[in-house]
């Protein structure tokens, strides 16, 4: 029997030290995460290689419960393209609307309001194409039937049948 098939008692943490996202350009993204979501960069904490060259900076975004590293790491950026790694919490229809006017505001793409499984969900790709979320807490109260699968904004997953889960050897 496989020991990931039982249920161990982990020992314990304290909950999210950090965030890390990968980027092509530090500065692009430092700026892009500072418009969009308000968030400082806190310099004490850069990441410096030995020959002072920058790798990674660190923010503190308002209403995150832990900071925000942007690690410099082209390849892995682009490879993330289009995945959502992250998504935040907003109250209701009326927030999304707010969002929309604050990035139509800078001039930063987004998707329209899109019906999703529980709530209003708003897609907003970062300059690398990492799809930061928006999602509301207030359910929309509409039928499943309304949910738009089919949008280019949600990742369902495929659509062939094909297994997703990995076979046990």
């Amino acid at each position: 029997m496989s020991t990931l098939t039982t249920t161990p008692t982990a020992p314990a943490h304290q909950g999210l030290h950090h965030l890390k996202l990968c980027v092509s350009d530090l500065e692009r993204s430092a700026r892009w995460y500072g418009a969009v979501l308000g968030a400082h960069r806190v310099a004490e904490l850069d990441h410096r290689r030995p020959d002072g060259t920058l790798f990674s900076v660190v923010l503190d975004v308002p209403h995150l419960p832990c900071r925000l590293e942007l690690r410099l790491d082209p390849a892995t950026a682009r490879a993330l393209d289009g995945n959502e790694l992250l998504t935040l919490a907003v109250e209701d229809h009326a927030a999304v609307d707010e969002w929309i006017a604050h990035l139509d505001g800078l001039e930063v793409p987004h998707s329209p309001p899109v019906v999703a499984m529980v709530g209003w969900v708003l897609v907003v790709p970062d300059p690398d194409g990492l799809r930061l979320r928006l999602y509301t807490t207030e359910p929309h109260g509409l039928d499943r039937s309304r949910v738009e699968y089919d949008s280019p904004w949600l990742s369902t997953g495929p659509t062939d049948g094909a297994a997703t889960e990995r076979q046990s050897p």
